[in-house]
Order: structure tokens, then C-alpha cells, then sequence
């Protein structure tokens, strides 16, 4: 009996999606834009208690992920990039009393050069106490306008200040801004982190690639029911995979299941445009000038979702 049930639960066991959120700043209403109050903070805490959600480390994914293990639905990672001071004074007391696990991706020239907004050394080695910690690069650039050897040198600059102030080697890095292209993507993973995280709003499942795990902004106003119930779309991108040259959206050319019939996009300043799935395929020709510096491509089939972010180069 117990066999016939475990055999009946395996295909929601395999496509479980679980959730990983980043926030930025606390407490720190002087910038509204990445700023989480810490009202809105113990409210998302008390949701993910009360509906019986799991925080775990980002170390317990990766198992999960290496092993090919069950990912489970109510898995939640949390993650803070930048070390603004403002986590440390604001919001680890909040986590510490919660009990809940995160991974901070430490910005490392702000602490070397001690910026005031920052977290100093002292206060990142305090705080892996309680959670775990990740390479942010050193000096926060926009990696999609780095050619190769400066990519290298911003990594290679991080990674030795990060063996000097820590005495460890990071395991898990994520994308400043969120942003890279393929020859980013390509340089940080010869690195040999074990997760590589973006900021394409999204899920991960057990078919999630390691080196491009999708992670969802969770700032300004209580969002978390809502974002909980996306789900991840296994989607191969294959147009756009960079900024356009002329800054002219040309096409979106996807992979996903060919079980579906129907599917919508969304360019960043438009609106959502339901397309035709042929064969597992999405192929639209557009001529749409892309509004901002830094435009989103989405695409969803009901609550599965997958986007990725476009930088002018």
C-alpha cells in the first residue's frame, strides 16, 4: 500500500518547485527601491511559518540538487545580496529570532574599502555565525559590458580578499544586478562554484541548472503569497540571448514542453501576447525597441514561468 502511494506522489515529489528570494535592504526607507521595511519582513516570516513553509540553507539545496534528490514544494531559500549595513543592523536580529538559515553575498570591495552603508569585515565574519555567505564579484560591476580579462581580474580580486578576511573559499556565487550574458555565465562557472545564482524571477526544480539557479526579488510590499505560486518553466532559451544590437527585439525563440499548446510573452514596458506552441517550440517575430537599459523577457504557461534579463552591452 505504502509503495502503491509513494509511486503515486512521485511525479509531484519530481516536479516540485521550490523557491529562492533575495532582498537587499532593511529597515531603510531612504531607498524605496530595494528596501524590505521590517514590518513587511516579519509579515513574510509569519506567512511562511503559518502556511507551513520550510527556510532551508542554500547548502541543502545544492545537496538536493548534486544527489538528484527530491526538491520539496514548501522549500524556501532565502538570500541577501549587497551586505548593506542595514541587514546587519535591522534584520539579522529578525532572522536570528525566526531561526532562519540564509546565504549573504558579500559585496567585497565595499567592505575592503569600507564604505559606510556596508557591512564591515567584522561584521560579515560576525554574521557567518548565523547563516552562510557567497561571492557578490569585488567591485559590483555591471559584468555584461566586462570583456573577459576584466571579468576575471573583479573575480580573482574577490575570491583572494574573501580567503584573506574568511579563511574559506566561497561555494555559491550570484550575478551583480543579476545581469551576465552567455561569456559571463561561461567565465564565472569556470570558476567552479557549485550554484551560480541569476535574478530571473522564476522557481527551481530537479532539472534546474546549478549554474543558473532563478532567484525572485522580494522587495517593497508583502508580494510573498503571491510569488510563492510560481512555478518553474524548463525552457531553453535560444533568442534573445543578449542585448540586441540595434536595440530592437527581433524575435523570442524558445524550447519548452511540447505538451503545451499555448503560451504568452511579456517584453518589459509592453503588455502580456499569448502565442502558439508548435512541436515544444515558441518562435515570434517582433520589432519592439526595448525600453530601458535593462529589459525582461518573460514567458509563462499558466503559473510556470521563465525570464531572462537583457543588458545593453
Amino acid at each position: 500500500m505504502r509503495s502503491l502511494l509513494l509511486t503515486a506522489l512521485l511525479p509531484l515529489i519530481l516536479f516540485a518547485d521550490a523557491h529562492i528570494f533575495v532582498f537587499h535592504r532593511f529597515g531603510d526607507a531612504q531607498h524605496a527601491a530595494t528596501n524590505t521595511s521590517i514590518q513587511t519582513l516579519r509579515a513574510e516570516f509569519d506567512y511562511l511559518k503559518t502556511n507551513g513553509y520550510e527556510v532551508i540553507p542554500l547548502s541543502r539545496l545544492a545537496k538536493a540538487l548534486k544527489a538528484h534528490e527530491p526538491i520539496d514544494d514548501k522549500w524556501v531559500v532565502l538570500t541577501i545580496d549587497d551586505s548593506y549595513k542595514s541587514f546587519y543592523q535591522n534584520a539579522l536580529p529578525i532572522f536570528r529570532e525566526y531561526g532562519y538559515p540564509f546565504t549573504l553575498f558579500v559585496y567585497v570591495a565595499a567592505a575592503d574599502k569600507h564604505y559606510g552603508d556596508f557591512m564591515t569585515w567584522e561584521e560579515i565574519r560576525d554574521t557567518a555565525q548565523y547563516g552562510e555567505l557567497g561571492l557578490h564579484g569585488y567591485g559590483h560591476r555591471h559584468e555584461c559590458h566586462l570583456v573577459p580579462y576584466m571579468l576575471k581580474d573583479d573575480t580573482d580580486r574577490g575570491l583572494l580578499s574573501f580567503a584573506k578576511e574568511l579563511r574559506r573559499v566561497p561555494r555559491y556565487y550570484a550575478y551583480p544586478y543579476g545581469e551576465y550574458n552567455p561569456e559571463v555565465k561561461a567565465g564565472i562557472a569556470g570558476y567552479g562554484f557549485e550554484l551560480i545564482l541569476n535574478q530571473n524571477s522564476g522557481a527551481v526544480n530537479a532539472d534546474s541548472d546549478p549554474h543558473d539557479l532563478d532567484r525572485t526579488a522580494l522587495t517593497g510590499e508583502n508580494l510573498i503569497a503571491q510569488k510563492l505560486k510560481i512555478e518553474r518553466l524548463d525552457t531553453e532559451w535560444i533568442a534573445p540571448l543578449r542585448w540586441p544590437e540595434d536595440g530592437r527585439l527581433k524575435e523570442i525563440h524558445a524550447k519548452i514542453a511540447p505538451t503545451y499548446r499555448t503560451a504568452e510573452y511579456f517584453i518589459s514596458g509592453g503588455e502580456w501576447v499569448r502565442v502558439p506552441v508548435k512541436n515544444g517550440e515558441i518562435r515570434v517575430k517582433t520589432d519592439v525597441k526595448l525600453a530601458l537599459p535593462r529589459s525582461r523577457v518573460f514567458i509563462r504557461v499558466g503559473r510556470k514561468q521563465a525570464s531572462i534579463i537583457l543588458v545593453k552591452e
